[in-house]
């Protein structure tokens, strides 16, 4: 994951977790990443991957830093693909105020880009604000409509929160009338270090639990029509139950080997930990394997498998896995965390497991017959 931009954006989003990293440390912004460190992080990357490599913008807002960067950034995989694996590009954007001219580049060169919008004009508005406070949902529709018209690959990222996490139906069906197939739907973050839940915006485990039941119940109805969209979180639950590793790193029980690059070429081991402490090297002065060693040596995957035992005898245990790192809380006397939407996947997997089981198996039936 590239971060051209660092932390600059263009929007001030109640709860960007990005932000909340910034505040974290003591230099907020690394400012704009060169041309030079883009350059030495691409021939890094590609000499290091063996069969495929996926290379994620993210922000801050990475179009941000013009489209000449990311012109510059498909060149120089072209140039330093020795290996000759399979390259992969995504953007995440807000969406706002992007041109034609920048979203023809992207559907011209096959990027996935992942568009944050939260529903309609009513809950999108509340959090997700222009550095002026204006909302922003008609600028990000002007987009979505770019995507639309060039063929450019795309899809929507809603952050669960206070209000979406009421809307349910009326998110589901915003998206559905837009021709939106392609969703994922985040649970919001409090800050770091301080205890989840008490913001306006923050989510309750309980309301998140109900929002997944209530979720997957129109979802599920249009998968007996043959209809549904493509939504991340059931897809991957589907794959587990098939036998498949989940796609996404949150979903897999333990936290995986990422590479975070911020713009001045530091590396990181998860976007949601960009702080000092967790500093594993630098592209412009040390190779792929020495920040590798430093990952090692800092037991930043190894914390990730301190799961409660009681978290482990419980009956969902196999398909929730413990959540993601950054939702557990609570260091209990066994060694292991809580998870804070704890609650909301109990109520989640009782309410639908049995009918993502039965989805699955319909999988592995033709999977057998083919």
């Amino acid at each position: 994951m590239i971060k051209p931009c660092s932390s600059v954006c263009d929007m001030d989003c109640a709860y960007c977790f990005y932000h909340d990293v910034a505040k974290n440390r003591e230099r907020g912004s690394y400012g704009f990443m060169s041309e030079e460190t883009l350059e030495r992080v691409i021939k890094e990357a590609l000499a290091y991957a063996s069969s495929s490599c996926v290379i994620a913008f993210q922000g801050g807002e990475p179009t941000l830093r013009g489209l000449d960067f990311f012109k510059l950034a498909v060149e120089l995989q072209k140039k330093y693909n020795v290996n000759g694996v399979t390259v992969k590009n995504s953007l995440q954007t807000n969406g706002y105020r992007l041109d034609a001219e920048f979203v023809k580049f992207l559907a011209a060169n096959e990027f996935l880009t992942g568009v944050s919008i939260d529903g309609g004009r009513e809950t999108h508005d509340a959090y997700r604000k222009n550095t002026s406070g204006d909302g922003t949902f008609f600028d990000v529709m002007e987009t979505v409509g770019l995507f639309k018209k060039y063929r450019a690959d795309y899809n929507v990222l809603t952050v669960v929160n206070a209000r979406t996490g009421l809307k349910a139906k009326k998110l589901y069906s915003f998206y559905k009338k837009n021709g939106m197939d392609y969703l994922q739907f985040i649970p919001c973050l409090d800050p770091l270090y301080e205890s989840p839940g008490s913001y306006a915006h923050s989510l309750a485990p309980d309301v998140y639990g109900a929002f997944l039941c209530e979720l997957f119940d129109l979802w599920y109805f249009d998968y007996l029509q043959m209809t549904q969209p493509y939504i991340r979180q059931f897809e991957n639950y589907i794959a587990i139950l098939v036998g498949y590793g989940a796609e996404s790193c949150d979903m897999t029980g333990v936290c995986g080997k990422q590479y975070v690059i911020e713009a001045d070429g530091g590396v990181y081991p998860c976007d949601f930990y960009v702080l000092p402490e967790n500093l594993l090297g630098n592209l412009n002065a040390n190779t792929m394997t020495e920040i590798d060693e430093a990952r090692d040596r800092l037991g930043f995957v190894e914390y990730s498998r301190m799961i409660r035992k009681k978290c482990r005898a419980c009956e969902y245990y196999f398909i929730c896995r413990g959540g993601c790192r950054r939702h557990r809380i609570l260091p209990d006397g066994d060694g292991g965390f809580d998870n804070y939407f704890c609650g909301a996947y109990k109520t989640f997997f009782k309410h639908a497991l049995e009918r993502m089981t039965a989805m699955a198996d319909v999988i592995k039936n033709r999977r057998g017959g083919s």
